[in-house]
């Protein structure tokens, strides 16, 4: 088998997530054979840092021994039951770490498949446990410039127009509310009054704010000061307004903490966690709340009052045992701090970014880098630019249009990463030049 024979088996079948299709005419299919920590490999033995492991999930690298070695033994005893009226041990275990692990008060665990799928959860769990209390609060807002999935509730509260444009006919109601302009205090600030401008006039009829703490992922890595997440939280306590906090992209030691909540020393009503949550191994998502608002749903009888919402899928044992292993290695190693040490390189990869003259902004949090260029239009497609000649290098990296972002495995080593900053460098240095924004 070669790539060619593989790619034109693919493009007779497949259609591929967030590409246009026609784009393949040129642009050739990379059909992947295996991969080993931060390597791919595909069928003509050309090799690949994968240097956004994998849209942000294989936070351990690719056929990780010890995840690997997990599942193998869970495949053996149990591979998937009911989870209504059943349970099965991994997923008690799994449970009763992430709640020791997260931000204190969140006691409960609501699983399902996916990132978009959970926060579906989360905004039903809002909605009704609000009704369960006798109010009608059918508004959720969210930040600016966010993205929190593409299944519909989660688009509504999105607000990335290449996302969400062509279905608003389809989506529920939601406004939103400034964004932070940059990193500062001050922006933070400026931000929560805007905030609290909106919740004092519409606060009644609110039923949560949902944030992507410190980094906006698809939202052009967008980042700001954890001072806002701790402004918003107050506020949202004083208006009785959920905070949800989509933690699906900087969860699970992506920002320099295991939560990027910890940063801003909150704890919100709702968490949700995916991607980094198996290793990058197998769909499984979490949603951790209260139990004040566990206990708006605990009732006899009544179904009119009970939580429906499920997925054949939901809490699969395979993806626990995934899920266990992964929280094995952050307890047996010393991640976050190797992640500190790994992300304070990248900072000093960085440094040279800044002084290249379409290169508008270089901006990081944790193990989250990104690039932002400047003088280039949409249609010129920059980013195609910097992907084509990273992949003729042997990097995968998938610019979010005219942001060059880093969110490798934390396994990366120093050279890979000399590899891959090298590579984006050289990417960016011969780019034309630009024809406006």
């Amino acid at each position: 088998m070669t790539n060619k024979s593989i790619a034109k088996r693919d493009l007779d079948v497949i259609w591929h997530p967030c590409t246009q299709m026609k784009d393949h005419e040129f642009l050739p299919m990379i059909p992947v054979k295996s991969g080993k920590g931060v390597w791919l490999e595909d069928f003509d033995g050309n090799r690949y840092i994968d240097a956004i492991a994998s849209w942000w999930v294989n936070i351990f690298g690719h056929v990780n021994p010890y995840i690997s070695g997990k599942i193998k033994e869970q495949v053996d005893t149990l591979e998937h039951v009911i989870l209504a009226g059943f349970t099965h041990e991994p997923i008690v275990r799994l449970s009763e770490r992430l709640i020791k692990l997260t931000p204190e008060g969140l006691d409960r665990c609501f699983y399902a498949d996916n990132g978009s799928s959970a926060v579906e959860v989360a905004l039903k769990m809002s909605y009704h446990s609000h009704k369960n209390s006798g109010l009608e609060k059918p508004l959720f807002v969210s930040l600016t410039n966010s993205y929190h999935g593409e299944t519909i509730g989660a688009l509504s509260v999105g607000d990335v127009e290449l996302y969400k444009d062509t279905y608003k006919p389809l989506l529920i109601a939601c406004v939103q509310t400034s964004v932070p302009e940059d990193m500062s205090e001050e922006a933070a600030i400026k931000a929560a009054k805007d905030f609290e401008v909106l919740l004092e006039e519409r606060a009644d009829e609110i039923a949560a704010l949902i944030i992507e703490p410190l980094v906006q992922g698809a939202g052009y890595m967008h980042m700001y000061h954890p001072l806002y997440v701790t402004l918003v939280r107050e506020l949202c306590t004083r208006f009785n307004v959920h905070l949800i906090a989509d933690e699906v992209l900087v969860g699970f030691g992506r920002t320099g903490t295991l939560f990027a909540c910890e940063q801003a020393k909150i704890t919100p009503d709702f968490i949700v966690l995916s991607k980094g949550l198996t290793g990058g191994y197998l769909p499984l998502s979490v949603v951790l709340t209260t139990d004040v608002i566990y206990q708006k749903f605990y009732c006899d009888y009544g179904l009119h009052k009970a939580f429906l919402h499920s997925h054949s899928y939901t809490g699969n044992a395979l993806a626990c045992a995934a899920a266990n292993a992964t929280l094995d290695i952050f307890e047996n190693e010393n991640v976050i701090e190797n992640n500190k040490k790994t992300a304070s390189y990248m900072t000093q990869h960085l440094e040279r970014f800044k002084t290249l003259s379409n290169v508008k902004e270089v901006r990081q949090t944790g193990m989250i880098a990104a690039i932002e260029l400047k003088g280039y239009k949409s249609e010129e497609r920059i980013g195609l630019k910097v992907y084509e000649y990273a992949l003729s290098k042997g990097v995968l990296l998938r610019p979010l249009g005219h942001i060059v972002y880093f969110m490798p495995p934390y396994i990366i080593s120093d050279e890979e990463m000399d590899i891959m900053f090298d590579t984006a460098y050289e990417a960016i240095v011969r780019l034309p030049e630009g024809k406006g924004e």
